[in-house]
């Protein structure tokens, strides 16, 4: 009987040891992830972006702009009366339209991400951002490369600087939330949008990814990370949308919106990323385009920049 039961006992350890090490191998998990969409149905966003081209920065029509310096201290020019909203969006009735991210960094925070960072020497399509100070080319967790699945084109040891446009015009809560482009999201219900500040903002948090499962999240594809270090310093102000198209000869008239930027680099696996891919392909609308990383703006001159930036803490608000 006793020999028994110790065969018994090996088995269930093997049993539960095979289940821990498939839980700890997101790697594993993507292979075989199921990124089937929801039945079709009537995608009631599509098409609702409204036509608003970018034009010269020195047009008198030109509100305030992003993706600002959020140093600590360090203050933009441009004159605003806009508010940025600084408590977390889901308490103010916004909801998640989109995920995309950006080659570098298109916001500054010294000595966080900023023009001494380090990174890979390859370069993707697109702007380089600025890089954070986390890159180690001797340590193997920044230049062992991963097996992607669902993103296209990234690169382990990289910055990324990850949005979530937010909007209270958003179809929340059911299959067609997620858009791309985001601003078919963002407009999808425009009747109940009120003034751009605070009705529309984006979320920024900035990641150097790391062939490490120890920095796994399992959903980043729903907003930013508030936990420890992560949204413990934030900068809000109000600003634009950003992309390589723009620059500080053309400007995006899309603006005033909040922005809630998280001023800290932070390290996350390849695999959190591979999973939000994942995600974004089992969504009702096709987010192809937003499964690589965009070009990114090159930083606001202050005389575009907001002076209206209020720093928080968004952790503060955790049980």
């Amino acid at each position: 009987i006793l020999g028994a039961l110790l065969i018994a006992t090996l088995v269930l350890c093997a049993m539960t040891l095979s289940k821990v090490t498939s839980m700890e191998s997101p790697s594993t998990m993507l292979r075989e992830h199921n990124t089937m969409k929801p039945p079709l149905g009537n995608n009631i966003c599509a098409g609702q972006k409204p036509e608003s081209p970018n034009i010269a920065c020195t047009d008198a029509a030109i509100n305030e702009q992003a993706g600002a310096d959020v140093t600590e201290g360090v203050e933009g020019l441009f004159e605003t009366t806009a508010a940025p909203l600084t408590e977390p969006y889901w308490k103010m009735g916004l909801c998640p339209v989109n995920v995309h991210w950006h080659q570098g960094t298109e916001h500054r925070s010294a000595g966080q991400y900023d023009e001494n960072g380090m990174g890979p020497t390859k370069r993707r399509a697109g702007r380089q951002g600025f890089h954070c100070h986390l890159y180690d080319d001797s340590d193997p967790r920044f230049t062992t490369e991963f097996d992607w699945q669902h993103c296209k084109d990234m690169k382990v040891g990289e910055t990324y600087e990850v949005h979530w446009p937010h909007s209270k015009g958003g179809a929340c809560n059911t299959p067609n939330q997620y858009q791309t482009p985001f601003y078919d999201g963002v407009f999808c219900i425009p009747e109940n949008l009120g003034e751009t500040p605070s009705s529309v903002g984006v979320q920024a948090q900035i990641f150097t990814i790391v062939n490490d499962e120890a920095y796994y999240w399992p959903d980043l594809f729903r907003g930013m990370i508030v936990e420890g270090q992560m949204g413990s310093d934030m900068a809000f102000y109000t600003g634009s949308t950003t992309g390589d198209g723009r620059n500080n000869e053309i400007c995006s008239t899309y603006a005033p919106i909040t922005w809630q930027v998280d001023r800290k680099c932070h390290l996350i696996s390849a695999s959190t990323f591979d999973k939000m891919c994942a995600d974004m392909k089992a969504q009702r609308d096709d987010m192809t385009d937003d499964l690589r990383a965009h070009g990114a703006r090159e930083l606001v001159a202050p005389e575009y920049s907001a002076n209206n930036k209020v720093s928080g803490d968004h952790t503060d608000l955790l049980p």
